[in-house]
């Protein structure tokens, strides 16, 4: 069974509990992996000398870093090493075995959490976790840092939620979203006093909260296209953001779920735009309907790329819609006129509209996300470049601020470096200890 990679989160209002022996559960987890690989663990080297014990940590995050670092030491100790066989033949070329390492142990934790079972996780799934870790990594930097210095004070009080406060701002989190947090924290404080434990659990489900938000307005949980029908995404956004890369990335996630796909280049008044997204499905080995004249309308190739996909029995049509911001009225009547194609060659089709937003951009992406919801009827937002940037709270200020949906987040160029949005994965990325 072809594993459906747009399937692969589910969106929940309440925290994933984590299975007590999730140390087990990794162990499971990487000798799956290793089984499928048919890689043998290497010999493990000889054991360093024994050196007297450290002080134990005081603070509550250096408890945290050295409970999981003991869980590590502790997991790899107890793998097996098989030994090979004399008559073994040489060995296929296979992936490099994952490393069982702090990123191995979090990425495990965080699929345990949220119900995997271990035969069911793939190195990719732990990979791409990792990257989303890595890519976070600078705003995580900037948020743990200060938090250390607040809750490593003791409970949380009003003079330590107004730091708190100053931390998510900072972090782009957004006035609105902050606000809402700061009040929730305080209605607590004000009963007592937080330890820090508790209040960096109850600040998690605080952000997990807004980002599900629109889930509870209507949008469903989950986009995944609809086998045996033609479903037709239309991408956003203006030039520069990833919109190019993304369709890619998309193509790929859906021949890799086993959709029939295929991209309309409708983007033609960007130079180099049709070319640039060709290559992009030449990689993913999705094929791209274009018009060679210059400055074609984008309506007669998304016409045409109806007709195509129609024909060919294609499950998912990715548009590439124009970018250009500087004359909005021109903007809002080339997508007002694709949709009124679509509505009319492809009544029966699921569409949805989805902007490319880049992460780095912070506040001035949201205001980019402002002008386009009026534009294109947008159904969610796709947000990259979040490996580049120390805002990634911009995530939060999105669901709040337009009430739309965070459908994929990508972190990095690979063409597996783009996944579909889950809150607990990224809030843990965000400020998991």
């Amino acid at each position: 069974m072809t594993f459906n990679w747009f399937e692969r989160r589910t969106a929940t209002t309440s925290a994933p509990d984590t299975p007590a022996d999730y140390v087990a559960w990794a162990k499971r987890a990487y000798e799956h992996i290793r089984q499928q690989q048919q890689v043998p663990e290497p010999a493990p080297a000889s054991p360093p000398p024994v050196e007297p014990d450290p002080p134990a940590p005081t603070s509550f995050l250096a408890r945290a870093a050295a409970l999981r670092q003991s869980r590590l030491a502790a997991l790899k100790e107890s793998l097996v090493t098989p030994e090979p066989a004399a008559s073994e033949a040489a060995p296929v070329a296979t992936p490099p075995p994952p490393a069982l390492d702090e990123g191995f142990l979090w990425s495990a934790e965080i699929l345990a959490a949220q119900g995997r079972q271990p035969e069911e996780v793939t190195l990719e799934e732990i990979n791409w976790l990792q990257k989303l870790r890595q890519g976070l990594a600078k705003t995580r930097r900037n948020v743990l840092n200060q938090l250390k210095a607040i809750v490593g004070q003791g409970p949380l009080d009003e003079r330590a939620v107004g730091e708190l406060e100053t931390l998510l701002l900072q972090a782009d989190v957004g006035v609105t979203v902050t606000d809402w947090v700061i009040q929730q924290i305080q209605a607590q404080i004000r009963q007592e006093a937080l330890p820090p434990e508790v209040a960096l659990k109850l600040m998690a489900g605080l952000l997990r909260q807004v980002l599900e938000r629109p889930y509870q307005q209507g949008h469903s949980p989950h986009l995944t296209p609809v086998k045996d029908q033609l479903n037709i995404w239309l991408i956003t956004g203006v030039n520069g953001v990833g919109k190019t890369t993304t369709i890619g990335k998309l193509a790929h996630l859906a021949t890799k779920s086993g959709y029939r796909c295929l991209i309309a280049a409708a983007d033609t008044f960007r130079a180099a735009a049709v070319e640039q997204v060709k290559i992009w499905g030449e990689r993913a080995g999705v094929e791209v309907i274009s018009n060679p004249s210059a400055n074609a309308d984008p309506a007669a190739v998304v016409f045409d790329a109806i007709g195509a996909a129609q024909a060919r029995g294609v499950e998912l049509l990715l548009v590439d819609t124009a970018g250009r911001l500087q004359n909005k009225q021109n903007l809002m009547a080339e997508l007002q006129k694709v949709r009124r194609i679509i509505d009319k060659k492809a009544g029966h089709a699921r569409v949805e509209s989805l902007l490319v937003l880049d992460a780095t951009l912070g506040q001035n992406g949201l205001r980019q996300a402002q002008v386009f919801t009026e534009a294109a009827q947008l159904t969610g937002v796709i947000l990259t470049k979040l490996d580049g940037t120390a805002r990634g709270g911009i995530a939060l200020a999105i669901t709040q601020e337009l009430g739309l949906p965070i459908r994929f987040v990508g972190a990095g160029e690979g063409m597996m470096d783009l996944r579909p949005f889950s809150s607990y994965e990224f809030v843990e990325a965000l400020i998991g200890i």
